[in-house]
């Protein structure tokens, strides 16, 4: 498999050095996020806080900025406590249990860092590591099971090479998993290692991995207005804790309805992973007196704002109402 990796593996940015700081934003940058939308986000994020000290330091409003597009912002929020907390260590943590310490670092970005800036032998367990594990074993049992986790950690421990570079093993893993030992369809006749796979020996490697059944999302429907007056548009910022946190948004859910100024400017429906948003976006008579928690901002102040992906479409829709080329 290390044979296959050095041949096919991906040629990633992330993967340019092993700076402990650089394969922790990455790491941290991919969970539950695919590389294609972490690839332009990556090295942006690195200009702009190169060094563990600038995001220590870097404003709450600049840090969702950068990350804007990625989602899940508690980890961007984690990334910044934890920078506090290792530049006040002096370094980081090279122990597995002294980095699972720190905010935002479970078992995976704790292995990650220790097998990939450290070269130490630690298993680095994502879900495509998890999917080839699954397959290899046949597993029945629900991959979200910490205990299969556990088990595929062990098992990959006991697979890794006596004298191979760790990082790579893990690194050639996720690779497989991405490119070949995909979620659907996989591509088993490439597979350097499809001869001690049990799934395809029975079959039916698309079988797994097996999953508990997803809760249904809950659907909430509702009206999003765009408020103009000379010049600006009014938004506002949603509360320090819960979904969507600190992030900027337009008007919904007012206590009274305001007038509609025609058909909507669009409908947009986005997907969390517990719930789903179906959205109108509404042009609207301003109000006389601007709401409490509202501003009004110009296009360009828009466009500077951290705003989460469920409002880019209306975001999109406002600058074009103000006149602006985006």
């Amino acid at each position: 498999m290390l044979l296959w990796y050095a041949q096919n593996g991906r040629s990633l940015p992330w993967r340019k050095d092993r700076d402990p700081y650089r394969v922790w934003v990455s790491e941290t940058m991919l969970q539950q996020t695919r590389v294609e939308a972490v690839l332009p986000r990556y090295e942006a994020f690195l200009e702009a806080l190169p060094t563990l000290h600038a995001l220590a330091a870097v404003p709450d409003e600049k840090l969702h900025k950068l990350w804007e597009g990625l989602g899940y912002y508690s980890r961007a929020r984690n990334l910044k406590r934890a920078a506090a907390a290792i530049e006040a260590l002096g370094s980081f943590p090279r122990c597995h249990d002294e980095l699972r310490k720190l905010p935002g670092f479970g078992p995976y970005t704790a292995g990650a860092l220790c097998s990939i800036a450290f070269g130490q032998r630690r298993a680095a367990v994502d879900g495509n590591v998890l999917r080839i594990f699954s397959r290899l074993r046949a597993i029945e049992e629900a991959i979200s099971l910490p205990s299969v986790r556990r088990e595929a950690e062990r098992f990959c421990l006991a697979e890794m090479p006596e004298g191979a570079d760790p990082g790579a093993f893990n690194q050639a893993l996720m690779d497989l998993g991405a490119l070949l030992c995909t979620p659907k369809s996989p591509r088993c006749g490439l597979c350097p290692i499809a001869a001690h796979c049990l799934a395809l020996a029975g079959g039916e490697p698309a079988r797994y991995p097996r999953r508990a059944p997803r809760k249904a999302r809950a659907h909430e429907s509702f009206d999003v207005y765009l408020f103009l007056r000379g010049g600006r548009a009014l938004l506002r910022k949603r509360p320090d804790a819960g979904l969507l946190a600190s992030l900027w948004e337009f008007p919904h859910h007012l206590e009274q309805e305001p007038e509609l100024l025609g058909e909507p400017l669009l409908s947009h429906r986005h997907l969390f992973t517990h719930r789903v948003w179906e959205m109108r976006f509404f042009l609207a008579k301003a109000p006389k007196k601007t709401p409490e928690g509202c501003v009004w901002l110009s296009a360009e102040e828009i466009l500077a704002l951290p705003m989460p992906s469920a409002m880019a479409p209306m975001r999109k829709a406002a600058v074009k109402a103000l006149d602006l080329p985006i």
